[in-house]
């Protein structure tokens, strides 16, 4: 098992990739809009952009072989039906809420600042202790196993013979 840091690393190393992953899920299959945002005008429109019946045809065109997540905005976009881009959008905050609340469990299982490094000594020599016990009472547990399985084989070869 991995220490408490490493842990905590890897954590907020998967939380981001959450947040990446929900953002691309958002921005790839959010409904489109069903009318055009007014643009402000004061900004020139674009001339480079293609127009909406060039997306449509090229979306139609080539959605067959797209892949599932591109882009949002080109024509490989796949919306979502908004009852299922909702359902979506709620699971992706709940993993996001539950991987936060296992990264403050490991917060708060970390020493804390006023903890002495002294308490912190004693501390690892008692933990250090109840593994040694620990290991002694395994390494009984295992001679034991290893009396009972040699009396099954003796068991099991007095049964061949007969």
């Amino acid at each position: 098992m991995a220490d408490r840091l490493t842990q905590l690393s890897d954590c907020l190393d998967q939380l981001a990739t959450q947040f990446y992953a929900s953002l691309r899920y958002i921005t790839t299959h959010h409904p489109l809009p069903t009318q055009p945002r007014p643009s402000s005008p004061s900004a020139p429109p674009p001339t480079d952009a293609p127009t909406q019946t060039q997306t449509q045809t090229t979306t139609n065109n080539t959605t067959a072989s797209a892949p599932h997540d591109e882009v949002p905005g080109s024509p490989y976009q796949r919306p979502d039906t908004p009852d299922t881009f909702t359902a979506a959008t709620r699971e992706l905050a709940r993993d996001l809420v539950l991987k936060q609340r296992q990264i403050e469990a490991l917060i708060r299982a970390l020493p804390e600042i006023e903890t002495s490094e002294e308490e912190q000594r004693r501390r690892i020599r008692g933990l250090e202790g109840e593994l040694g016990r620990m290991e002694a009472e395994r390494g009984e547990v295992v001679r034991e196993k290893e009396k009972l399985v040699g009396r099954v084989e003796e068991v099991i070869g007095r049964v061949r013979r007969v």
